[in-house]
């Protein structure tokens, strides 16, 4: 099992992350230092020293961790949104070409994108274990068609996943971190991130901080998305959800999109699908042109995730259009486009076969 962040064990991560966030927030930033009694040594400040001969236990080597207040400034370093009637225009010509995609190849390249999902309140270990089961028969079941790229569930699920998939190639996801409003202390949402992770889950799908975005606190929600970047292993795929149908201007939902990739986003993720508006192409054309100006910048390609309301293939063939037409060819892989879905996967299943399927 993997270990959570630097220092391994998780209940090590509750004390570390209890002190972390406390300077993280402060109002007074002129020396907010927190010495610690484990391997780290964290200063909420633009730059971090260690320890000389006459700071306490200098023998030791401290790992430092920098938490960035900057990233409103660095905002300003990007073009503002594309105004709603552009988008508007932008999205009426995707359509078009989405109807072009249509057709079985591109069908079974989304269902391959698919996160299959399950987050019910009715989930049990019972149940979570039939619908991964039924996952896994899959590669057996339908060997000419590329298997959905991961199972996504609740974190108290990863084990679970986790039995039923071994010795497949099947990816895990659990949604983390106070899903799905992330109104949650930051220790809390850090600790349930490590958690998942020490079980086994491979990718994590984390919610930014809607309520911050909203009143204008960007550097505070962005790095709530940094602090959670820090306490999980490199290897771990972070998806963050901006949660675009409260966002609803073009804007906000830029704004949220870069800041969660300036915080270390592998993937930005459109919605968590339990509030009423959820993806829409418009909020992808958005999304998509600020990962790729964020390309652009920096050389570091951000995935793009469009979950919540996308059932039929044409609504996932839609967002492939919107990735292919806005990002390119080399984002058309399941590196890079995931789709977050339960029903859809059968949907899809039946346009490839010709014929209704009910396999899920």
């Amino acid at each position: 099992k993997r270990k959570a962040g630097p220092v391994g064990p998780v209940f090590f991560v509750l004390i570390r992350l209890r002190m972390q966030v406390r300077n993280l927030f402060s109002r007074n930033l002129q020396n907010p230092v927190c010495e610690l009694s484990g391997n780290r040594y964290i200063c909420v400040e633009k730059s971090l020293r260690k320890r000389t001969a006459g700071d306490p236990d200098p023998g030791n080597d401290h790992e430092l961790t920098t938490i960035s207040m900057e990233y409103a400034t660095k905002l300003q370093e990007y073009a503002p949104a594309p105004s709603a009637e552009e988008v508007d225009a932008e999205v009426a010509r995707i359509r078009e070409a989405a109807l072009r995609n249509m057709n079985v190849e591109t069908c079974k390249f989304c269902y391959s994108a698919i996160d299959l999902t399950t987050l019910s309140c009715n989930d049990s270990e019972e149940s979570v274990t039939r619908f991964a089961e039924r996952a896994v028969a899959f590669y057996k079941d339908y060997p000419e068609i590329p298997n959905v790229a991961s199972i996504c569930i609740y974190p108290s699920f990863v084990e679970t996943v986790g039995v039923a998939v071994d010795g497949t190639p099947m990816r895990i996801t659990s949604v983390a971190g106070g899903f799905p409003a992330a109104q949650t202390f930051l220790e809390v949402k850090a600790l349930e991130v490590a958690m998942a992770i020490e079980n086994g889950a491979d990718e994590v799908d984390i919610v930014l901080n809607v309520g911050r975005m909203l009143t204008g606190e960007y550097d505070e929600a962005a790095n709530e998305v940094e602090v959670i970047r820090a306490e999980t292993d490199p290897e771990v795929v972070l998806k963050v959800i901006i949660e675009s149908g409260a966002l609803k201007t073009p804007e906000l939902i830029r704004k949220a999109s870069l800041l969660s990739m300036f915080a270390g986003a592998d993937f930005v993720k459109t919605s968590t699908g339990k509030i009423d508006v959820a993806a829409t192409p418009e909020a992808a054309v958005v999304m998509c042109h600020a990962i790729r100006d964020y390309y652009e910048k920096t050389g570091r390609k951000v995935g793009f995730k469009a979950a919540g309301g996308v059932r039929t293939p044409q609504d996932a063939v839609l967002y492939y259009t919107i990735v292919r037409e806005i990002l390119g060819e080399e984002w058309c892989t399941t590196d890079l486009f995931r789709i977050g879905a339960s029903s859809a996967a059968n949907n899809l299943l039946s346009a490839i076969e010709g014929h209704e399927v009910k396999y899920f």
